[in-house]
């Protein structure tokens, strides 16, 4: 595999909303390259970029992969991200490798959710990007509406370094507003003709020219100053100003084309060629240190990891550590990706994106370095889960299998969270949305060989009481020989909301001999966990045991265990006992435009509003706790209400009481 220095390497990464064309944006850049003998179609699954039977199946890219290409000395690294909100994990992570992103805009949809919400992720980390606006061929395609969508959510860097020309159908080319040429296309070829403006077109390029040029200039104070002056500038210059303002991510161009008509495709790489910034690395001497970006776990091969070399030099069987394992790792088998295909590398040097099979315990977001070098690098912070559904092996014995299986899968997708709720012993799996849940329990089946079947998440409601009461518990029995005796007398006492169990021993004159009240305080608490009333844990109680009788040889510990869990239910059931229900402290972060729906749904969801606040950007917080088990469905019915522009926080608050009326019909519900 031929290598590359630092300097002539580039890695983008294609972003945006989905259906946007990013994938096949990705396979036409492959094929003007002359990477590709023919172009592959997305309905079908035959790109490079997507070739899950998933993404086959759904015609939605759903996970990050990776399509380099070569080009005029260099190497492209380009990083597929997918466009679906569920799937942000993975977008998060092609940022992380990329050094420049290109988001790709439809000029029929225009500006869409995703675009705007990866647009802030990038702006958060200061990524150099630009903007390729697709699809300029198809019906009510509109490059001016896009532009000023563009403007008007992104702001004064926006600038176009391109004009159309025709529409719709009619699209054929570009101009080139740098250099005053138009450039179009034959619909075969993927290369260009140069030829000089339309008639019609040049009094608008003149103008957009003049706009794009003082752009530019502004970032440079010597061009500022004889663009002022009048004096001439030359096209190298600009580009020099146009690259310095692209790294330091001020300036955004804006490119044009069409990636299934090949208009504009081939400027848009050399563009990224040209101007584009060089990797962001440690220095390419030294000793080596990689960044690994994301894990993919093979059924056959195991876990494969990418990386990006941040230092130095990656040869075959180079040593590293850890360090977070503090262990060594020996990067044999490196290989560069292409898709799924996989090609042998000798040698990857900084900056530069490879792959390595069969690492020990190498995961999403761990630095290898050689010991005793440091390398400091942003922590990784997966998404924070939004919807969970609970899981169980289809077949019996399977339960270890599917322990297994669901570790591998937290390990390719750190946005997959995978718990055990031991209050409703659920296991639960949480991730970005419905699509994401349902792809992950696909791979499951499809990668790991287990297939599990579903259910709706259960509350951990509990209950309590509201009074004081006092219960004899007794167990008499006689059958012949030994017999079971025992009597407990227990009072119930509520406690403050969040104080738990507590049991007193207030025995006097030996009628419970001392070596017996340990049973009877764990036949007590037992019957806590294991439900009261209604069935459910048991809560904020004080019991306490103030008198009782035994046999001197019939009692035992399991008779007084069992007379004190009797005891105990019949005390609770005097002492008006109560549901309790699990309440969130719910963050919410919703445009202005939608404030007053989201505070109107979270009424009608019982919520109890503690404030809101502006917070800059046209959007506004707003603080309420809500009933857990009116929100566990709340990620889709936020996406639904904002678009897809909201986003939310929850976390468990406290128990409250559940209104009589739905108390009735809980209960009811789990005599059934």
């Amino acid at each position: 595999m031929k290598t590359f220095p630092t300097a002539k390497i580039r890695n983008v990464a294609l972003v945006g909303h989905g259906h946007a064309g990013k994938t096949t944006l990705a396979e036409a850049m492959l094929f003007a390259a002359g990477a590709l003998n023919r172009m592959g179609r997305v309905e079908d699954g035959t790109t490079v970029a997507d070739f899950d039977p998933e993404e086959t199946r759904r015609s939605i890219s759903v996970s990050l992969s990776i399509a380099p290409f070569e080009l005029n000395g260099h190497k492209v690294n380009i990083l597929d991200a997918p466009g679906y909100a569920d799937f942000v994990g993975d977008v998060a992570a092609a940022l992380r490798a990329a050094d420049l992103a290109i988001f790709v805009v439809s000029a029929v949809e225009g500006v869409e959710v995703q675009t705007e919400v990866t647009w802030k992720l990038a702006e958060a980390h200061g990524i150099p990007r630009i903007v390729f606006v697709n699809k300029l061929d198809r019906e009510r395609a509109s490059f001016e509406r896009t532009l000023e969508a563009l403007k008007d959510r992104f702001g004064a860097g926006i600038a176009p370094l391109e004009l159309p020309i025709g529409a719709e159908a009619d699209f054929r080319g570009v101009v080139d507003l740098l250099t005053d040429t138009a450039v179009t296309y034959d619909g075969t070829s993927p290369t260009g003709q140069e030829g000089p403006i339309p008639p019609e077109m040049e009094a608008e390029e003149h103008s957009v020219h003049d706009a794009l040029v003082e752009g530019i200039v502004v970032a440079d104070d010597d061009l500022m100053e004889r663009y002022l002056a009048d004096e001439p500038i030359d096209v190298k210059e600009l580009g020099h100003a146009l690259a310095k303002g692209i790294d330091e991510a001020t300036v955004f161009p804006v490119l044009c084309g069409s990636a299934t008509k090949l208009v504009g495709v081939d400027r848009l790489s050399r563009f990224v060629v040209e101007e584009g910034p060089e990797p962001h690395v440690h220095g390419d001497d030294g000793d080596p240190a990689v960044y690994v970006f994301k894990t993919i776990v093979d059924p056959y091969v195991g876990r494969v990891n990418l990386f990006k070399v941040l230092r130095g030099v990656i040869r075959t069987d180079t040593m590293l550590l850890n360090g977070r394992t503090m262990h060594e790792e020996r990067l044999h088998q490196v290989t560069i990706m292409r898709g799924k295909e996989q090609e042998p590398a000798t040698e990857v040097h900084a900056g530069d994106i490879a792959a390595v099979a069969k690492l020990g315990d190498t995961t999403t977001g761990d630095v290898l370095a050689t010991r005793g070098t440091e390398i400091e690098v942003e922590p990784f912070e997966a998404p924070a889960p939004v919807l969970s559904v609970a899981i169980h092996a289809k077949s019996k014995g399977d339960e270890d299998k599917l322990a297994t299986a669901l570790h591998r899968l937290e390990d390719e997708d750190p946005a997959v969270r995978v718990e055990r709720n031991p209050e409703t012993h659920q296991t639960l799996i949480s991730g970005m949305g419905e699509t994401h849940l349902s792809i992950a329990i696909e791979r499951l089946a499809r990668k790991f060989g287990v297939e599990v079947e579903t259910e709706d998440v259960k509350v951990p409601y509990r209950e309590t009481i509201t009074a004081t009461s006092e219960a004899e518990g007794k167990i008499k029995k006689q059958t012949g020989g030994h017999g079971q005796f025992a009597i407990a007398w227990l009072r119930v006492e509520p406690l403050e909301r969040g104080s738990g169990f507590s049991f007193v021993d207030k025995i006097v004159g030996g009628v419970i001999p001392r070596n017996y009240l340990p049973a009877v305080e764990k036949g007590v608490q037992e019957t806590t966990e294991h439900g009261g009333v209604f069935g459910y844990p048991v809560v904020d109680v004080r019991v306490t045991c103030f008198d009782g009788k035994h046999h001197p040889v019939d009692s035992s510990e399991m008779a007084f265990k069992t007379a004190a869990a009797h005891g105990f239910k019949e005390a609770m059931a005097a002492a008006g006992p109560i549901l309790l229900e699990p309440v969130s402290e719910l963050v919410v972060t919703v445009p202005e435009a939608n404030q007053g729906d989201i505070m109107g749904d979270l009424n009608s969801k019982r919520g109890r509003i503690q404030g809101s606040a502006s917070v800059g950007d046209g959007e506004v917080e707003i603080v309420a706790q809500v009933p857990t088990s009116e929100i566990l469905r709340y990620a889709i019915d936020l996406r639904s209400i904002t678009g897809g522009r909201g986003r939310f926080v929850a976390t468990h608050s406290h128990y409250d009481p559940v209104p009589t009326h739905l108390a009735e019909k809980l209960t009811a519900a789990a005599a059934e």
